[in-house]
């Protein structure tokens, strides 16, 4: 039998899949499985992938808070919570492809993403944290990211570990970048304190000035990217940021005076005791997007 992708991951699928899904779903299930096993060929990966949904369906995902610590004991950052029945079926299907060779594993996920709809888009990048041979799975990704499509480019860059473990660090500040313009949640994107880089900042900066100069407002959470090379030269910024009318975005100024740890920035901060104690990075993002 061919190799095939993470069988670890693959086992905890079915056991997830088996929690939601009804005899005729797993019924189904067990039947491609056992063609695919028995005689893998492209054309029927791809017969089963475009079906998912008619077995499946795509009531969302309840995970309980054990199976939430599982899948992120799995893959750190995995958390399929909330995804349609049907993408996770889809997932399982994935990690049936066979992985013997990485240029023929990619060959078939490249095709499979030519005829793609938006579901199916989806479910494959969101599977890539799960799939053998991540370094040539790079290209796919950075592509995927130019798309124009929130679900598409979502489903990359948020609540997916892929992009910080595999991306270089031009694709990863161009998906950081582009997530600001987008006006995606920021708090969502994995490893986002751990890629913080110079280079990052100043793009993230200029931008800021940009919409500025335009009369445009800036997202509170573009300045967890700056924090980290925060210096005297940001001073004049995060002057205009703290004095905001927006609580949040004071509250996002005054997080990157304590976290900078520059003395000419701290000064900055007002001398009342909740300037000492802003709202988390987090916070900020949940409290912007969910209210």
């Amino acid at each position: 039998m061919p190799e095939v992708t993470n069988p670890v991951a693959q086992e905890f699928l079915h056991q997830l899949i088996e929690a939601q899904a009804d005899e005729r779903t797993l019924s189904w299930l067990a039947t491609q499985q056992e063609k695919l096993q028995a005689n893998y060929t492209d054309r029927a990966l791809y017969l089963a992938f475009g079906m998912a949904p008619r077995f499946a369906g795509k009531q969302p995902l309840a995970l309980s808070e054990a199976q939430k610590t599982a899948a992120n004991q799995l893959r750190t950052g995995f958390q399929p919570d909330g995804w349609p029945l049907s993408q996770l079926v889809r997932t399982y299907l994935l990690l049936l492809l066979p992985a013997d060779d990485a240029a023929t594993y990619t060959a078939t996920l490249t095709q499979l993403l030519e005829t793609a709809e938006v579901d199916e888009q989806v479910a494959i990048y969101s599977a890539l944290p799960l799939l053998a041979h991540p370094e040539a799975l790079v290209p796919l990704a950075v592509n995927g990211l130019r798309t124009n499509i929130t679900r598409v480019f979502d489903a990359i860059a948020l609540q997916n570990p892929f992009p910080a473990d595999q991306l270089d660090e031009a694709a990863w500040n161009q998906m950081i970048l582009k997530a600001v313009f987008m006006e995606r949640p920021l708090y969502q994107i994995c490893g986002a304190d751990a890629r913080t880089n110079p280079a990052l900042a100043r793009m993230l900066t200029d931008f800021a000035h940009e919409r500025w100069a335009a009369d445009r407002p800036v997202t509170p959470e573009l300045w967890r990217f700056v924090a980290p090379h925060a210096d005297a030269s940001h001073r004049t910024d995060l002057q205009r940021v703290i004095a905001s009318e927006n609580p949040l975005e004071s509250a996002a100024g005054k997080r990157v005076c304590i976290q900078s740890k520059v003395p000419e920035l701290q000064s900055l901060l007002p001398s009342d005791h909740d300037a000492n104690n802003p709202p988390t990075w987090k916070q900020i993002g949940k409290e912007l997007f969910d209210g």
